[in-house]
């Protein structure tokens, strides 16, 4: 196996974590600045205030996004365990 295979791998691998991480963070961004513009426009100023929703929100994420999320990931494991015998060359 040379260089340029496990460049390959790598690159799939950060592609995989990048996508399956992507929803999730995207949700608690878009909570965070709903938040952060309510704190400015009514003047409250609570640092704790942001935490509850974006846990709630990514935990909702988590249920309807968390099948997709694990599919991708095995996905990804599945092809590198089945090519495994080439890898080992």
């Amino acid at each position: 196996m040379g260089i340029d295979e496990v460049v390959q791998i790598v690159n799939r691998g950060l592609y995989v974590v990048v996508i399956a991480s992507a929803p999730i963070l995207l949700v608690s961004l878009v909570v965070g600045l709903v938040v952060s513009i309510f704190q400015t426009v009514t003047s409250i100023q609570e640092q704790t205030l942001t935490f509850v929703p974006k846990i709630i929100s990514i935990f909702v994420a988590l249920m309807i996004l968390g099948h997709w999320m694990l599919n991708t990931i095995v996905e990804y494991m599945v092809g590198l365990w089945t090519d495994f015998a080439i890898y080992i060359r």
